[in-house]
């Protein structure tokens, strides 16, 4: 029954030395599940679903199945009940980078010093030595954010950088902390870490929108609209719970928006 599925988000920068021996292992203890898994050799990010045990069991073979070699230990899972299906097939791609971000060398900190947990992150918002990034493409921004926070106005995250670029100057010149955020926190984690090496004061929230959501009972008080989600779902709300929301609500008035509808709309009767 559908409304027993529950989606699941993940992601670990960690060096993986055969990408393609990882992702084969991956298709093998994954059969129950649906979704998208990337790998690269700076990691994996993916986002599954399936039954509870069947998450569980996914969660347990990534953290002990000796062939990973212990490289996915401490993964976070960010687990949401479903009223659709988010997925119809299950794929394991090996990629260049497991979230593309088009600039060379990046290499997030692992030990996730930059990070600050939701409660600090609405104290953190507070404060007026802090500027407040969306690190997401602009139409997700218009469907939902924090309140206060920042629209770069980029349609992709490789444009984000030159945005960066642009501001930090500013940024530097006047004391300013950025504060990044993103839906579950791959982006953030890419980008600080060579925003840092531009001479930036930054943090990121711990495990994005979703562990807000996931971790503050009203979270609603800091943000406004709702979160867009890349599976069928589209969008859902502070409680995590899918909306009404049409791929016309998130696209409509984006240079690409027509090619993006049509294109969802392929995928969704492909299903």
């Amino acid at each position: 029954m559908l409304s027993l599925l529950f989606h699941s988000a993940f992601y670990k920068f960690v060096e993986l030395a055969d990408p393609d021996a990882v992702a084969a292992v991956l298709r093998a203890v994954a059969y129950e599940l649906t979704g998208s898994i990337l790998v690269a050799s700076e990691g994996i990010n993916g986002v599954v679903a399936g039954t509870a045990a069947a998450l569980d069991a996914f969660a347990v073979n990534l953290a002990q199945d000796a062939r990973f070699d212990g490289a996915f230990v401490g993964i976070a899972f960010k687990r949401s009940a479903c009223t659709s299906r988010p997925f119809f097939k299950m794929r394991v791609h090996v990629k260049r980078e497991i979230v593309a971000f088009g600039i060379e060398g990046v290499r997030p900190d692992a030990n996730g010093e930059n990070n600050v947990s939701p409660a600090q992150w609405r104290e953190l918002m507070k404060r007026d030595d802090v500027v407040v990034i969306d690190n997401r493409n602009s139409f997700e921004y218009r469907l939902g954010k924090f309140k206060g926070a920042i629209n770069p106005r980029v349609p992709n995250f490789r444009d984000f950088p030159k945005y960066v670029e642009a501001n930090a100057p500013a940024w530097k010149a006047e004391g300013k902390t950025v504060a990044m955020y993103c839906t579950g926190g791959i982006r953030c984690e890419k980008s600080s870490a060579w925003m840092q090496d531009l001479g930036l004061n930054v943090v990121q929230l711990e495990g994005g929108i979703l562990n807000y959501f996931q971790t503050m009972p009203d979270a609603e008080k800091d943000w406004q609209g709702e979160c867009f989600v890349f599976d069928n779902r589209i969008a859902i709300d502070t409680k995590l719970q899918e909306t009404a929301t049409t791929y016309e609500d998130v696209y409509a008035g984006e240079p690409d928006g027509e090619w993006r509808i049509a294109r969802a709309k392929r995928l969704d009767l492909a299903g």
